[in-house]
């Protein structure tokens, strides 16, 4: 009798009083605006002239080089960039790559394609192309390679774009979307790279779809 007594009664009252009581964080909850797509974006204009501290450059573990997994048809010698996921794969034999953090571009400023590496440089000099200058007109005509440099220790020139894999002076960003289509690797690992890959090497860019 008492059994039946609640669940006519009693348990009707307690789910109201219960839906009541989380009602406020319910509203809190569907009027909080979603996750933005691009919401890994660093805001951060280049810093010509800034030298990084070498504690600066220890990178968290997920984007350290390191080997991995990696199936793929590509033959070992490829790089494939995924700008989703924030790493470079150099294709090793054996379903294997070597795997590095990179720093891509951000919203506007994306692309994918195929492309070859057709000229390498050590300690590059900077020279900002004209669209740069518009959007941040502090930016030097031009800058002598260095460590202040924003291109770094070195740069992988692909193809005839003005599209570079190279080192940077902002090593806090390698795992955002930050750059003007450019890949940024920390010094340590662009040069790595470089002592690695030879002019002519294929260059696959992909750009997955975000959900």
């Amino acid at each position: 009798m008492q059994h039946w007594y609640w669940l006519k009664f009693r348990a009707p009252l307690a789910v109201a009083a219960l839906c009541i009581a989380l009602a406020p964080s319910l509203a809190a909850a569907q009027a909080r605006p979603p996750l933005s797509l691009h919401s890994d974006e660093y805001k951060i204009d280049d810093q010509p002239g800034v030298v990084p501290d070498p504690s600066e450059e220890i990178l968290p573990a997920i984007y350290r080089r390191q080997v991995v997994f990696y199936r793929t048809t590509e033959k070992p010698g490829t790089i494939i960039i995924d700008t989703q996921e924030r790493f470079l794969y150099h294709i090793l034999p054996g379903n294997r790559a070597l795997r590095y953090g990179i720093g891509v571009g951000r919203e506007g400023f994306q692309w994918r394609g195929l492309l070859r590496i057709t000229r390498k440089a050590e300690w590059p000099d900077w020279t900002p192309p004209d669209e740069m200058i518009e959007r941040q007109p502090y930016l030097p005509r031009f800058m002598a390679g260095g460590p202040g440099n924003p291109l770094g220790a070195r740069a992988l020139y692909l193809g005839r774009t003005v599209y570079r894999i190279h080192g940077t002076n902002q090593p806090q960003t390698i795992g955002h979307a930050v750059s003007s289509g450019c890949f940024r690797l920390v010094n340590d690992d662009v040069i790595h790279l470089y002592d690695h890959v030879p002019v002519g090497t294929k260059v696959i860019v992909r750009q997955r779809p975000s959900l």
